[in-house]
């Protein structure tokens, strides 16, 4: 069984995108959705009409109430039981036909060198044409993206967030990670009880909390070069009412984002400069922050970038048909 964990803030597009996983599901059956709907009105009969004949555990709460992504992701954590895998998207993806085998597949593959291994990188966008979703962007053939820091992140005393970019790697094979996109990770479901997401965060430095606390309980990231699903990206600098912020939200709450975004910083810098001890949402204890700036190049205890990522692979040719479905 997948447990599909989808927060959605909003979102017109959630219906397309349940009803796109299980119409294009090698086993429809096997997939469980846990979905926190953020909106005024509950659409509970009618998705889980859509979604049939997978489960739905669906738990709606109002806007106005909702503290942010990570508080709604970690809701939808809570109502994980013990599936064997976790998939976490957004409410507003593309599917492939037989994305759930792929994934498993890819998964497999990865098993066998380590134990804890987790899919994850920024999907390829789609976008609405005439009411028909379409990709709108040439798949690359030859490499795969990986996640790196952009090149004019910093740290400093009073910020420990990173921006982060996809980049290509001319590779067709799976490449060790250190960062995370919170709308696509594919892993073991035990991952949601060893990495509980922080409902103290709000929407920046989601990622490297997450990728820093799975690296340092023994949790393996991997990129891998073929994504069986595609994320609508919103236009920037624009403002949307599926946006937590958007100022038609903001003046009907007693708290403000900005306030929420202050702790979610102090948050993180307690975490990655301090290292306190957070509870269950702590560092863990299998690897360190040093063996993380081995890895990333990332070094907190110093607030600096000290080298580049440098890319690993692990499988020869002979993989070619599980991470590319097509091969030519």
């Amino acid at each position: 069984m997948i447990y599909v964990s989808v927060a959605s803030f909003c979102d017109p597009f959630l219906e397309h995108t349940l009803l796109d996983a299980v119409t294009k599901a090698s086993d429809p059956s096997g997939l469980v959705f846990g979905v926190i709907d953020q909106i005024p009105v509950a659409r509970q009969d009618q998705l889980r009409q859509i979604c049939q004949p997978a489960k739905l555990r669906y738990v709606q709460i109002n806007p106005v109430d909702s503290r942010g992504v990570c508080w709604a992701r970690s809701l939808a954590f809570s109502l994980y039981q013990d599936e064997s895998f976790l998939l976490q998207i957004d409410s507003h993806m593309l599917f492939e036909p037989d994305w759930d085998q792929q994934l498993k597949a890819q998964w497999a593959a990865l098993n066998r060198i380590s134990n804890k291994p987790i899919l994850s990188t920024y999907p390829y966008g789609f976008e609405f044409n005439q009411g028909q979703a379409r990709v709108n962007i040439t798949v690359s053939p030859s490499t795969t993206l990986v996640l790196r820091p952009q090149p004019d992140a910093l740290l400093n005393d009073k910020s420990a967030t990173l921006r982060f970019q996809a980049e290509h790697v001319f590779t067709r094979e799976p490449v060790r990670g250190c960062h995370v996109a919170a709308g696509f990770i594919f892993t073991a479901g035990r991952f949601i009880e060893e990495i509980p997401y922080d409902p103290h965060l709000y929407f920046h430095g989601e990622e490297q909390n997450l990728a820093i606390r799975a690296f340092t309980h023994g949790w393996d990231i991997f990129h891998p070069p073929h994504i069986p699903l595609f994320h609508l990206y919103k236009r920037p600098n624009a403002e949307h009412n599926s946006h937590h912020w958007h100022p038609d939200w903001e003046k009907q709450r007693d708290f403000k984002f900005s306030q929420l975004n202050a702790l979610a910083e102090t948050r993180l810098m307690d975490l990655l400069y301090q290292q306190r001890d957070l509870g269950r949402y702590s560092l863990g204890t299998v690897r360190t922050l040093n063996d993380f700036a081995q890895l990333s190049g990332i070094h907190y205890a110093l607030k600096k970038i000290i080298q580049p990522y440098q890319n690993e692979s692990y499988f020869g040719t002979d993989e070619a048909n599980i991470w590319d479905p097509n091969p030519s």
